[in-house]
């Protein structure tokens, strides 16, 4: 049985439908922060969002030689910080798929699925980064730390420098 086949019944119809569009809001929220994203569930404890996300994709390209591949290797967790909402720690959890690259002539056999919103193997979204980087150009990394704690934010003063060096290396390269 469907669930538009149990939607036919009374009230129950109205609050399965209100709940589709909820999700079609989240949905479209997590898209915003990437389009190769579709959004699972939430959960609420504490002080902290969970957003579980899943990949959309079919296949994935290899960031070694440009191939797509849609033979999936492995999976594994991987969770990654993004902007405070409503005071609430914000965490993404996603199962990562790694694949088997299909290019005979591609000196790596298997590559992780990457994605726009997060750099590679960070532990934070790009736009968190770019919220925390510019906290920390006007004052101390201590300093930062402190206001970015307040604001519901997990970081240190020497990830903070650790960003600014990456910044500044970044805009030298430019």
């Amino acid at each position: 049985m469907l669930v538009d086949d149990i939607l036919l019944w009374g009230h129950s119809r109205y609050i399965i439908k209100e709940k589709r569009k909820k999700w079609g809001i989240m949905n479209e929220l997590i898209q915003l922060l990437d389009p190769n994203l579709t959004y699972e569930y939430h959960e609420l404890m504490g002080n902290q969002l969970i957003i579980q996300v899943s990949s959309n994709r079919i296949e994935a390209r290899c960031a070694y030689c440009g191939t797509s591949s849609s033979k999936v290797h492995s999976v594994y967790p991987k969770s990654f910080q993004d902007l405070p909402i409503q005071g609430k720690k914000v965490w993404i959890h996603l199962e990562n798929r790694k694949f088997f690259c299909i290019n005979s002539n591609c000196s790596h056999k298997t590559f992780s699925e990457r994605f726009e919103c997060i750099a590679d193997k960070a532990k934070k979204t790009k736009r968190l980064e770019e919220e925390i980087l510019t906290i920390a150009i006007h004052c101390s990394s201590v300093t930062a730390s402190k206001i970015l704690k307040k604001s519901t934010v997990d970081i240190s003063k020497s990830t903070i420098c650790q960003l600014l060096l990456k910044e500044r290396l970044r805009f030298r390269s430019s």
